[in-house]
């Protein structure tokens, strides 16, 4: 039995699967290198065998092994290339619920699973979600809160973990699941130091990076509401003064909003305020505290202490990381 086994899909997004060999295989050189137990792993799928990936790419893997209670082995999908309804109804095909079905009997014989993207979403079909907390890339968020409302969605982690059940945000979050994972499984020493072997940044919240207007999709009230928020900065209006404005209640104002962004009204402010803080901080030279007027706070200390909320970092890091970035 392998310490990790990769679950590829057909159509999977080559960049996740990618990652999980880049790092499983770092690790295992690394440990080598260090003295210590090498982490086992292998790519797998429900038949084995070439399996084809987005944009022309195949990979080859092994037939799934059967299960067996104590397993040890976390059993990993990476993200995968499909929209939600569309992975749901792939999951009530043969093969999909074969792959529930196994997923299930692996967790109940005291194994892991994770996911990452919308891959996550495959654990909801298998029924691990149930009464459990769990995230998936923010704009998909409020999709997997509407259809598994017995999973509290926690939408601003990076990654989320519940008992056995391991998930994380977008496409290039499953770098942070996978270190996550190998950190668990095989100490901080090993993880810490393929992490900063492949450069790999630690990001625990994707609350900061959130675009509204992508959660709003076409939803014309929020997206009009969005650019009056940021025509209107620093001056932002009072929530009941832009209600009024798009010619609704306020109650009205919050439910469409909520529809659209699984998001409070005075959520979406505070993205808009911390968006342009952001941008202000990575591409001027202007002081936090000229930042933090021109996003329509009285000083420095509330911006601190949102980006600190929102986003795990502070203005100085994020204007470091930005100009080291250049």
């Amino acid at each position: 039995m392998q310490d990790f086994e990769i679950i590829v899909f057909e159509g999977a997004y080559p960049s996740s699967v990618a990652m999980s060999r880049d790092i499983l295989d770092a690790a295992t050189q690394v440990a080598t290198t260090m003295g210590i137990p090498k982490p086992t792993w292998g790519l797998y799928s429900l038949a084995g065998g070439c399996l084809h990936l987005r944009d022309g790419i195949s990979v080859q893997t092994r037939r799934l092994p059967p299960r067996r209670r104590g397993a040890r082995s976390i059993c990993v999908i990476p993200g995968l290339g499909a929209d939600p309804r569309a992975l749901l109804e792939r999951m009530q095909a043969p093969d999909g619920m074969a792959i529930a079905r196994r997923l299930a009997a692996h967790v109940a014989c005291g194994g892991q699973v994770a996911a990452s993207c919308s891959a996550v979403f495959v654990l909801h079909a298998a029924g691990l979600l149930e009464g459990r907390r769990a995230t998936t890339t923010w704009w998909l968020a409020p999709t997997l809160a509407r259809i598994a409302p017995a999973c509290t969605v926690d939408a601003d982690r990076m990654v989320c973990v519940d008992g056995p059940i391991v998930t994380a945000g977008a496409a290039f979050a499953h770098a942070d699941l996978m270190l996550h994972l190998l950190r668990e499984r095989c100490g901080p020493g090993l993880s810490e130091t393929v992490a900063r072997l492949l450069l790999l940044e630690h990001r625990h919240l994707q609350a900061s990076f959130v675009v509204p207007e992508i959660l709003a999709g076409n939803h014309a009230l929020v997206a009009s509401l969005t650019a009056r928020i940021e025509q209107a900065l620093p001056n932002v209006p009072t929530i009941l003064q832009l209600a009024h404005e798009l010619c609704v209640s306020e109650r009205t104002l919050a439910r469409h909003v909520r529809r659209a962004t699984g998001k409070s009204t005075r959520w979406l402010i505070q993205n808009v305020k911390l968006r342009r803080a952001r941008a202000l901080l990575e591409n001027s030279r202007m002081t936090i505290d000229r930042i933090a007027v021109a996003v329509g706070y009285q000083d420095a200390t509330a911006l601190r202490r949102l980006l600190r909320k929102v986003g795990g970092t502070s203005p100085t890091a994020l204007r470091t990381a930005a100009s080291v970035g250049r």
